[in-house]
This record gives structure tokens, sequence and C-alpha cells, in this order.
């Protein structure tokens, strides 16, 4: 687990730093914003893409190696971002990094749930939470010191020890193992995973700026809805799938990755809308920005390790329900925002929202993966990293068209109303737009609730088995 966190630390990290980094990096390569996002989205169409052949990739070359080359990979590329010479190379370098960054994700959970056992997962899966909960916890803050005091080269150069160290673990502390070795390789199926994945992708990432009924768009969501159904088909058809979906046949996963993609948007409007309304509305510095976040991610990465003392007490049910009645109760009151709202209102629902968030997340995670059989379970951990992926990037999407037309259909309605103040007009209706995206969220995270009262207490034999570690079938490394 000391291996994991350190991997899972560093790959979310790189997520959650660049963010607020974006005007500084727009200025030092003399380009304009919409050009220097792509170091965002095309982390993030790299990191959604790759995820699905996660589940092969570990089967073929063991999970222990998928994940230090990976570790090797993001090392390298970081260290490239930090040395980029202009933004096409920023970009390329960045894209690089986020192929590796999504083959971490994936690759750790499932050498958790087919290492640890059964009757220590909850926890394990706390602790690897933990990993994914602290990096966004302390990356907004990290990179705003960094950036007021070094330079935003440092938010790169900062991944190479750590990832150093990490690789260093992986060797010393994983075991070697293969539970089974695929027959085949599927190259059709990869080619139309890539296919989908990327138009379902740049379609959510680009639909705002190219227009949502734009020609571009919709010929991106057909390409990729029909592409997807040909993968299913071909997936469900072929001897030795390059993703095995006949995972989603066992009810209880495919609920709690509902569950967990709808708290995935919710999440989202937090980390999207939060940051932006203080440092445009309230003209709060990077720094002090994350310094504002800072009190309720806290809470939520040390909330984790608790959960997972919960979870074998209670079972998933309860504490699901709580965790979403929390996010939705957070989320709703930050749609009472205003102007000149204080920073404590906005810290403290924050903390109640990341609150729920915290007992949500793992329960619904673990609840799901319970019941899949270990020589399975990276390709349910790919289908869930990869549905996670296209759904953050849909609610990021969603947000951001939104807020963009609340704004001008808000500034309409007050200049029309009399105001003529148009730095006012600009505050009110961005506000008031921020608030309608935070309403928006609530009736999407409430959608959860009645589902979370369907997922009861794991009974099966396999749990009772359990009370001794389950021996892992280790295949002895062969020599090379």
């Amino acid at each position: 687990m000391i291996a994991i966190f350190f991997g899972s630390f560093v790959a979310i990290l790189s997520m959650s730093t660049i963010n607020i980094a974006i005007p500084i990096l727009s200025d030092h390569f003399h380009t304009d914003l919409s050009k220097i996002q792509w170091t965002i989205t095309g982390f993030m169409l790299a990191s959604g893409t790759i995820a699905p052949i996660t589940g092969y990739l570990g089967e073929r070359f063991s999970y222990k190696l998928l994940y230090a080359t990976a570790l090797a990979g993001f090392t390298v590329f970081s260290f490239l971002c930090a040395i980029a010479w202009d933004a096409p190379s920023l970009i390329a370098f960045r894209i690089a990094q986020g192929a590796f960054s999504g083959l971490i994700m994936p690759a750790t959970m499932t050498i958790v749930y087919q290492v640890i056992p059964r009757d220590k997962q909850p926890i394990a899966i706390s602790l690897w939470s933990l990993s994914a909960m602290m990096a966004p916890a302390i990356g907004p803050t990290l990179a705003g010191w960094l950036l007021q005091n070094w330079s935003w080269h440092w938010l790169f150069l900062m991944n190479v020890p750590v990832g150093v160290i990490a690789i260093v673990l992986v060797f010393k502390l994983i075991p070697y193992y293969r539970l089974s070795v695929p027959k085949k390789f599927d190259l059709l199926g990869l080619l139309t995973v890539i296919v989908s994945s990327l138009s379902l992708l740049v379609a959510f990432s680009q639909g705002h700026a190219w227009g949502w009924t734009s020609g571009k768009v919709i010929g991106l969501f057909a390409t990729g809805i029909l592409v997807l159904l040909l993968f299913i088909w071909r997936e469900l058809r072929v001897e030795t799938p390059l993703l095995n979906i006949r995972v989603l046949s066992n009810s209880r996963y495919t609920l709690t990755l509902i569950i967990s993609s709808i708290v995935t948007i919710s999440l989202y409007s937090g980390t999207f809308l939060t940051p932006i309304f203080l440092q445009n509305i309230q003209h709060v510095t990077p720094l002090d920005t994350g310094l504002i976040l800072l009190p309720a991610s806290l809470v939520m990465a040390l909330s984790m390790p608790i959960v997972g003392k919960l979870y074998s007490i209670v079972g998933p049910r309860i504490l699901i329900f709580i965790g979403i009645s929390l996010i939705a109760i957070g989320t709703l009151t930050l749609s009472w925002l205003s102007v000149d709202v204080s920073r404590g209102y906005i810290v403290f629902w924050m903390i109640v929202r990341n609150l729920g968030i915290a007992f949500a997340t793992m329960p619904s995670s673990n609840a799901g993966m319970e019941q899949i059989p270990r020589t399975l379970s990276g390709h349910a951990t790919s289908i869930s990293n990869w549905v996670r992926n296209v759904f953050g990037s849909f609610a990021i999407a969603l947000f951001t068209s939104v807020l963009s037309t609340q704004t001008a259909t808000h500034a309409k309605d007050l200049a029309s109303s009399g105001l003529k103040d148009k730095v006012q007009i600009g505050m009110q209706s961005f506000t008031m737009s921020v608030n309608d995206v935070y309403l928006l969220a609530t009736f999407i995270v409430l959608a959860a609730l009645p589902l979370s009262l369907f997922i009861g207490k794991q009974t099966s034999p396999t749990e009772k088995t359990t009370a001794a570690p389950t021996p892992v079938v280790v295949q002895p490394k062969p020599a090379e």
C-alpha cells in the first residue's frame, strides 16, 4: 500500500497543480488561453483513452511491471514538460504524460483487489482513495506557492524525485504475479475503443468552443457512439476480449458504477466552479484560493480511513446514503452564493460537501468490486476508470456550457431591469450562473440517492471464507 500510495498520489497531483498555472503558461509561451488549455484537455483525453486497455496489458505483462512502466513513463515526461521549449512541445509531452498517468490508477486499484485479502480490502481501498484525495487537497495550494515563489517548471520537476522513489518501492514491495495470460491480442478491439473514446472525449471537451450543434461535434458524437457499439459487439463475440465487458452483467457492480459516475459529475462541479468564482468575482490570488479550498480537501482525505473502518461494520448502503445526502446539502447551499459572500461560508459548506464525497466514493467503488472474481478485477477497474473519465469530461463540458449560457441570459435580464453598471452586471450575472450550475449538480447527485438503497451488505460465501489471506497464483518470472 505504501508503493501504491506514492504512485497514485503523484499521478493525481499532476492533474490538480496545472489548472491555476494556465494564465502563466499562456504568458510565458506567448499563446492564447484556448491553445494552452490543451495541456489539460490533452492530458484528460490521453488518460481516458488508455484506461480501457489496462486490463489486457496487466494480464499480459503483470500489473507490477505495468505499474512500474507507467511510473517510469510518467516521470520521464514530467521532466520533458519542465524543459518544454514552446506550447506545442509542452502539449505533446502532457499528452504522453496523461497516457502513462491513465495506466496508474486502474493498475494500482487492480493490485489492491488481486493481492490484498478480501476482508482487508475496504481499508486498503480507503488508503488508495486517500492518495487520490490528498493530491487535489494540497495540489492547488502547493501550485500557488511554487508559482508565487519559484516558477511553473517546478510543477513538473517535483514529480521526478517522487516518481523515482515510487518506482523503487514498486520493485521492492509489490509481488510479481499473473492470474491469467491472454492468448491473443484483440487489435480490432483496441482500434475501436481508441476511436470511440477519443471521439466522445473530444466532442465533450470541445463542444462548447465549437458549438454543440456544429457539424464537427455532431459528427464526433455519431462516430463515437457507432464505434462504441461496434466495440461492444466485438468484445462480446471474441474469444479473448481486450476488455471483458461481461463484468457489467453483475448487477451490483453496474449499479455502483452508475452511482460512482453520478458522484463524479457532482464532484467536478465543486473543483471547477469554486476556484473560478473566487478568482473571477472575489479576485482571490491562486495561493489564497488553494488555502481556502484546503480545509475541505483535508477533511475529505482524512475521513477516508474512518470510512474504511465503518464499511466493515455497517456496509455500503448507509455510508453511500449519508455521503450522497451530505453532497446534496453542501452543493445546494453553494447555489446560494452572492458577490460578497464570506469565505467562511464557502469553506464550511465545501467541508460538508467533501465529507459527503469521502463517505460515498470508497463504499461505491468497493461494493461493486466485492463480487467480481480476482481474475476479472483488472477488466472491472479498467471499465470503472474509463467510465469515470468519460463522465468527468462530460461534467466539465456540461457545466462550462451552462455557465456560459446562463451568464449571457442573466446579463440580458439585469440590463433590461434597469441596471446600468456593466461591471456590476458582469459580476452578478456570473455569480447567478454559478448558482444555477450548483443547483443543477444538486439535482444530478440526488438521482443517486434512491439507487443507494439497493446496495446491501455483502453476505456471499466469498466474504466468509476470507478471514485468512487468499493465496495469489504467482507465476515465476521467466529469465529474459
